[in-house]
Order: structure tokens, then sequence, then C-alpha cells
């Protein structure tokens, strides 16, 4: 499960990610759930006020594992546009460092749809050990071998919410939920209120259940993990575009 983000290629303006039913259109995908997608459906920018990507805003995070292992993470809106599915998805950068050394550096897909929703079209990963080749494990694309977008921050969070924040079978199986949108957190770059609460967990890793809280105007601000492990990661600067 990633810190701070959830073959059949399908391509035109209608995206039917698989054949569906009569639903909910307010209603959010779980699991492996049926979803239509339409480009159309879909803006320019991301604006939710919970996550904001303007290009060019950059957040700073230290996180922590459980063996005390101290990572730097650099998260940069930058100014591509990718098609994913055929949808424009702004390219997020993620660059992690342990002493100077990367350890990890990976491209993001994220768009809007004109409720609010920001989705999640997947990632690019490349991680680096050493005395090892890099590896891109964890990198998958919406799409590609059955892959499905998930939501990253949902548009309107009531508590109890449940949603699919990625979907590739056997890979990314990532589920939020909401638990609160009035918590108060106090980390390195301030203090907020009025902060979204969200459990993260996959049927992959059953024991690991992740906390991640996100502030208005500046996005995700702490992340700990309450069962299964103990790492935990702050906002340390943030950089509004």
């Amino acid at each position: 499960m990633r810190a701070w983000r959830p073959g059949l290629l399908l391509s035109g303006l209608v995206l039917l990610l698989a054949a569906c039913g009569d639903e909910d259109e307010s209603s959010l995908p779980t699991g492996a759930e049926p979803f239509t997608l339409q480009a159309s459906d879909f803006v320019a920018g991301i604006d939710n006020p919970y996550w904001p990507m303007t290009p060019g805003s950059r957040w700073v995070y230290r996180e922590t594992d459980a063996e005390g292992v101290v990572t730097r993470n650099v998260v940069t809106v930058t100014e591509r546009v990718e098609p994913i599915i055929g949808v424009p998805a702004h390219v997020v950068h993620d660059v992690a460092t342990e002493d100077g050394r990367v350890v990890e550096d990976t491209y993001d897909w994220y768009a809007q749809d004109t409720d609010g929703n920001v989705w999640y079209f997947g990632e690019d990963t490349t991680a680096y050990e050493e005395g090892k080749p890099p590896s891109k494990e964890g990198s998958w694309r919406a799409g590609v071998a059955g892959a499905l977008p998930g939501v990253a921050v949902p548009a309107d969070p009531e508590v109890g919410l449940r949603y699919r924040q990625e979907y590739l079978a056997g890979e990314a199986e990532d589920a939020g939920e909401v638990l609160s949108v009035d918590e108060r957190v106090r980390v390195p770059a301030g203090s907020y209120s009025g902060v979204l609460q969200t459990k993260d967990t996959t049927p992959l890793e059953p024991a690991l259940v992740e906390q991640k809280y996100y502030a208005k105007g500046v996005g995700p601000v702490l992340d700990e993990t309450v069962a299964g492990g103990s790492d935990r990661g702050v906002l340390i600067s943030f950089r509004p575009g």
C-alpha cells in the first residue's frame, strides 16, 4: 500500500471498464465492481478541497518505518497530462530518498470528474535497492491487464462511505473508508482542523490497516499504520502551485 496514493486496453470516449447493469450513479465502485466512465465527465484540473493538485504544488513528507528507517518523500504535481483509457490524467511525481539516495521514483496519474471525485489511474514505479537491478514491481495502469481505476479522494466524503482506490487482481486492491470529516491534526507543516480521516485496507494484506488524514486546501498531511505495522508519515512542508 502506497503512503500517499489507491490485458484489455480500452480507448475511445466511452470507457466501459466492465459490462454493467443499472447502478446508482452517485455511488463509488468497490472491489472489482463494474463501473462505466465517460471521458466527457472529467474536468481539466483537480481542485477537490481535500487534495487540490495545481501544477507546481509540492509536498515534502518524512516517513518512518517499524525499523526506524527514515524516508524523505517529495511529491510534485507536474505540468504533464497523459491520456489513460481516454481520460486526460495529471502526472504527479513522487521521489523517495534515504540518506540522500533515491530508493523509489514514481509517476502517478490522477483526474477529477465533474462531481469532484479524484480518480487514481495507476502508477509507474521504479524501486532501487543496492546490489539489485531496478524493480518495476507495484506498477499498474488502468486499462492494462484488467486494471481498473479507483477513487483517491471522494467529492462528498461521508462517514461510512467505502470505495475502491485501485484494482489489479492480486497486485493492487486497496480500498478506502471515510472515518471522519472533523479531525484535528498537528504535524511539522502546521495544525489543521476539519480534516478528512480515512481507513485504508487491502485483502492482499488483511492484517494491515492504515489511516490517512487530508486537510482542506493542502492534501494528505498524516499517514499512520494502526494495525499490522507502525509506519508513520508526516507532512514537513507544502508549497501550493
